[in-house]
């Protein structure tokens, strides 16, 4: 029969969340989500003043799930994953941003007939 103890090759150097910082985590995710909810439902700002605040709570609460709930941090565990997630990110940035380009440029050039 094979050894009965269970072996976590890989997995011992990375830090896996205590209560404390899934606590943290949940209220600042719903700080962070009740703020530009708030926001919206109860215009006092301008609106483009309103779209950055929104915007820049939705970037910081990303933030905070990558660090509190997916655990990732400059560790030397961690290093992987974030290289790995960075790249993920910029092909999505690339992709986004150059499809959005690309139909500006043809509405643009099709409306100029």
């Amino acid at each position: 029969m094979a050894n009965a103890s269970h072996s976590h090759n890989g997995h011992d150097e990375a830090g896996h969340g205590s209560v404390k910082s899934y606590a943290i985590g949940f209220i600042l995710s719903v700080i962070l989500t009740v703020i530009p909810f708030g926001l919206v439902m109860y215009p006092s700002l301008p609106k483009s003043i309103t779209l950055w605040i929104v915007l820049a709570f939705a970037i910081i609460q990303v933030l905070v799930h990558l660090v509190y709930f997916l655990h990732l941090d400059r560790s030397a565990a961690q290093r992987n994953n974030v290289i790995a997630f960075v790249f993920a990110a910029l092909v999505i940035v690339l992709l986004v941003g150059l499809s959005l380009w690309i139909m500006f440029s043809i509405h643009t050039f099709m409306m100029a007939k």
